[in-house]
């Protein structure tokens, strides 16, 4: 009988990571179609298409989902850092736009700045790919319940 990975390394995989992402967050996340590029202790790096779904005039993606997607990234970074699928809530999240994001895609490095028993202190990192463009940024305190 092969022992099961203990979570630290399962959680450095992307794919068992996009399952989770799968799994656990609602439909309209899902509408994003967000890809987990890669996940560890540190962050977590995810990409969306631009779809007209997102874009508004001009092509530019709307705030909500680049909010969303900093979110999405952050929770995902939590679980990274803590080796296994916990809930964690965000207490506050706050977002400056720098630019206007278009491009083929949107890419969010988010990283853990400090976690405690119960708080996590992270930020994120929006990019507009090709051309890797920083349009927003993004800092956020989630909570371990």
């Amino acid at each position: 009988m092969v022992a099961p990975k203990p979570p630290e390394t399962v959680m450095r995989d992307p794919a068992t990571a996009q399952t989770i992402l799968k799994e656990n967050f609602a439909p309209w996340v899902q509408g994003l179609q967000p890809t987990v590029a890669e996940i560890s202790p540190e962050g977590c790096t995810l990409d969306i298409p631009v779809t007209p779904d997102i874009a508004r005039v001009g092509g530019i993606v709307c705030g909500q989902a680049l909010v969303t997607l900093a979110d999405t990234a952050m929770v995902l970074a939590c679980i990274g850092h803590m080796g296994e699928f916990q809930p964690v809530a965000t207490t506050n999240l706050e977002t400056r736009f720098l630019a206007a994001a278009r491009g083929e895609r949107i890419r969010c490095q988010a990283r853990i700045l400090k976690a405690g028993r119960a708080l996590f202190f992270a930020e994120a990192t929006l990019m507009a790919e090709p051309d890797r463009r920083t349009v927003a940024l993004a800092s956020a305190t989630l909570f371990r319940p």
